[in-house]
C-alpha cells in the first residue's frame, strides 16, 4: 500500500496537460460543491479523479490507453471498480483539452443523478 501511495504521489506531480485543466475545474469544490480528489486510491487502483460521496471515477485515457495491453488492464480495472459500486467516466485527453465545459457537464449529470445523462 506504500508503494502504491509514493506512486499516486508521483503521478501527481508528473500530471498531464489535460489533468491539470480537469483538475483546475474540480479542485476545491468548483464543482457542485463536491469534493474530488485526484490520483485516489480505491482498493488496489489509482483513479485519476474521484468523488467518493457519489461514487464516481473519472478517468483521461492518452493515447497509450489504445493499445491492447491497457486496454485490457483498464477494461479490468473499471469492472473492479463497478463492482464496487462506482460509476466510472472516461475521457480522451483531448477530449478534455478541446471541450472542457462538455465534459464537465458530463461529470455533473453524472454525480446529480440525471436521468438523461448518457451512460459512462
Amino acid at each position: 500500500m506504500a508503494d502504491l501511495r509514493s506512486f499516486a504521489r508521483q503521478l501527481r506531480h508528473g500530471e498531464t496537460d489535460a489533468e491539470r485543466v480537469l483538475w483546475s475545474k474540480l479542485r476545491a469544490r468548483r464543482l457542485l460543491g463536491l469534493k474530488f480528489r485526484r490520483q485516489a486510491l480505491i482498493g488496489p487502483y489509482i483513479a485519476d479523479f474521484a468523488c467518493l460521496e457519489h461514487k464516481v471515477v473519472v478517468e483521461l485515457d492518452g493515447g497509450h490507453h489504445a493499445e491492447p495491453a491497457q486496454a485490457a488492464y483498464d477494461e479490468r480495472r473499471t469492472q473492479w471498480l463497478i463492482d464496487q459500486g462506482f460509476r466510472v467516466l472516461r475521457f480522451r485527453d483531448n477530449e478534455v483539452l478541446r471541450e472542457p465545459e462538455a465534459v464537465l457537464e458530463r461529470i455533473r449529470q453524472l454525480c446529480e443523478g440525471d436521468p438523461s445523462s448518457p451512460s459512462p
